[in-house]
């Protein structure tokens, strides 16, 4: 949905009066006092170092980090070796690449403007620093993926209809425009080029639930059926043998959780060669000589590393790398090296490299910490509480992060902190501003995985589909009895946070535990059911309609509205600070706009902040910096005092 400025702001009539700061426009929040700027600083400051790509000619890595308002690519040369910038956009750069065509030096990435996720994909030249745009700068491209000759790389587009996620082949080392290769309905997009590149491995996505794999041959666009399109079955992480006859991608057919299966194109058959993994197998990376598959496993949120050896099926637990949570897998083109990074909950992410032959881990990045000694950061404690419905006459288990401050008090006031999704897991990767609050505010942070959640399974995935949408709003008044049963924390002094799909849990748990509720911050909030799934995005809009249901059924469309917070925002007696970015291609301004009007014209409290250089969050450094003040000031107003 496009929104304009001008009509926006005449469409407000708000009572507060409005300010402005730089693209920040700022309602009701009071001005921020220097002395919390001064402290927030050094946590504002901390940086992290996600990898990219190994470079060419042994030359070290790319990477992705911040050095200034917005996180760009840069180059290490060694373990420990200084960080280069070599992209140097206003907006943040996403996905990287590295070609493999020889006689080239540079990398495939992506950039979208003011947060709108029309992503484009662009060639830069690492010789020259020269960069070329190679797709249409209006429709949104995904998932782009080099041949393994590097010629060409493939990648998913709206170009056709704005809807429809199509796949293109381009050239870019040739001069031609992409073409089309296959035209489908629905969200499709590329997963591995075969060997030969004359096969590529697609996905197409239809909900969390339901994911399938086919194979594409390229020359003839025929589409070869691997057998995983079930309802119910989440088939996708392909990778293709060396000799290109066996496809082994994740599938959760047999299991509640993915598990690694092998198809044979010789007998065209599929088998689960993981039956003994009880977890969700997240990541797949084949070694360049095909004997090893490097395997990330998601195992209650913190990821464990296996090599399997492809000859046997075996695995072998990698345990000389850091605990925590893997991004990514990358082995190095020319050698035994494989290159991933790590976000643990005491340190931001970093970029370490595993030598298979030496079964020795070494860190290639030491992202700053502002300053702040990381001894002083909390790792949270995994806990789980019981909700409102039974398993087999027992109690329903929900799982939780609780982060604890160091410093020792009687009673800690409690920050419910809910993801969003609702397909995600919250996990324990290291967040600067729950460090802030857990060391300067003293405030106990709680981070539920309410039934929805992805990580525990498929059926624990489904508990909150259509009509059982507030079945998981009341994991959350269960997640405040537990808090009341605990003598360390304040019953009295509980906020909720949380963004996009948590963003609606905020305002429904506002609603409902309104009375045991001090405030609530909502991110990019869903504030009704109905007029989010009219205007979202429309290549997002059926995928969506399968989890929270379709508005366009009479029934369904009644009971979205009954749910709908804007419905019950009359129940909010309580502040309520709301943050929106005016380019949000998934959940539109208008969701924030409608809720805050609601609230008001209801005599409360609710602070606004809209940034119209942003979208489905904030990613630019000088947003986060006010907007981290705004909610700190926030919690010091309505939870601390």
């Amino acid at each position: 949905m496009e929104t304009n400025t001008s009509t926006y702001f005449q469409n407000m009539n708000l009572r507060q009066t409005k300010r402005q700061q730089g693209n920040l426009v700022i309602e009701g929040i009071p001005e921020i006092p220097v002395e919390l700027s001064d402290r927030l600083d050094q946590y504002q400051s901390i940086r992290e170092a996600f990898l990219v790509d190994w470079l060419k000619n042994d030359d070290g890595l790319l990477i992705a980090t911040r050095f200034g308002e917005s996180t760009q690519f840069h180059t290490v040369t060694h373990p420990g070796g200084v960080r280069r910038q070599v992209t140097f956009f206003s907006e943040p750069v996403y996905k990287g690449c590295v070609c493999p065509a020889p006689h080239t030096n540079g990398f495939l990435f992506a950039k979208d403007i003011g947060g709108n996720e029309a992503f484009q994909f662009y060639y830069f030249d690492l010789d020259t620093g020269a960069y070329k745009m190679h797709t249409d700068g209006i429709s949104r491209n995904d998932h782009g993926l080099w041949s393994n000759n590097g010629r060409s790389f493939i990648y998913a587009s709206t170009s056709r209809n704005g809807i429809d996620h199509d796949l293109y082949v381009c050239r870019p080392h040739d001069g031609g425009a992409p073409y089309l290769v296959m035209q489908g309905e629905g969200y499709w997009y590329p997963v591995a080029w075969s060997p030969d590149d004359q096969f590529v491995a697609i996905a197409h996505y239809q909900s969390v639930s339901h994911h399938a794999l086919y194979i594409l041959h390229l020359k003839s666009g025929r589409l070869i059926d691997i057998g995983c399109d079930k309802q119910n079955v989440a088939c996708k992480g392909a990778q293709w043998s060396l000799d290109g006859k066996k496809l082994y991608y994740t599938s959760d057919e047999q299991s509640e959780h993915n598990q690694i299966y092998c198809y044979d194109f010789d007998t065209h058959s599929s088998a689960c060669i993981t039956p003994h993994i009880v977890w969700d197998v997240e990541a797949l990376a084949i070694s360049p000589d095909g004997l090893t598959l490097a395997i990330a496993v998601n195992e209650n949120g913190i990821s464990h590393l296996y090599l399997m050896n492809m000859s046997t099926y075996q695995l072998r637990p990698v345990k000389k790398i850091p605990e925590g949570i893997i991004n990514q897998l990358k082995w190095k083109p020319s050698g035994q090296k494989l290159a991933l990074s790590i976000n643990r909950p005491t340190s931001p992410s970093d970029v370490y490299v595993y030598d298979l032959e030496h079964r020795k881990t070494t860190r290639w990045t030491y992202s700053e910490t502002g300053g702040l000694d990381p001894d002083t950061f909390c790792a949270p404690q995994l806990i789980h509480y019981p909700t409102f419905d039974t398993i087999d006459h027992y109690p329903r288990m929900i799982p939780a992060y609780l982060y604890m401050p160091r410093e020792e008090k009687q009673r800690y006031p409690v920050l419910i902190y809910i993801h969003g999704g609702p397909e995600s897991q919250y996990r324990p990767e290291f967040s600067p501003i729950f460090q802030y609050y857990l060391n300067e505010l003293g405030i106990a942070v709680i981070a539920p995985n309410v039934r929805g959640s992805t990580g525990y399974g498929k059926h624990f995935l489904k508990l909150d589909n259509g009509y059982k949408r507030e079945d998981s709003v009341y994991d959350i008044g269960k997640l405040i009895d537990w808090i009341e049963s605990n003598p360390q924390l304040d019953a009295s002094r509980v906020a909720v946070m949380g963004g996009s799909y948590g963003g609606y849990m905020v305002l429904a748990s506002m609603t409902h535990f309104n009375q045991r509720l001090r405030c609530g911050i909502d991110i990019v909030g869903i504030s009704n059911f109905v007029t989010f799934l009219e205007n979202t995005q429309s290549y997002r809009r059926d995928i969506r309609r399968i989890e929270y249901g379709d508005e366009r059924d009479p029934s369904m469309r009644r009971h979205l509205e009954r749910i709908s917070p804007t419905a019950n925002a009359h129940k909010i007696t309580k502040p309520m600070l709301i943050v929106q970015g005016l380019n949000d291609p998934r959940v539109p301004a208008s969701e924030a706009e409608q809720m805050l009007r609601a609230i008001r014209r209801n005599g409360g409290e609710a602070w606004y902040l809209l940034a119209k250089d942003e979208g489905h969050g904030f990613r630019k450094k000088s947003n986060r910096d006010y907007y981290s003040k705004a909610v700190i000031l926030f919690l010091q107003r309505f939870l601390l005092e």
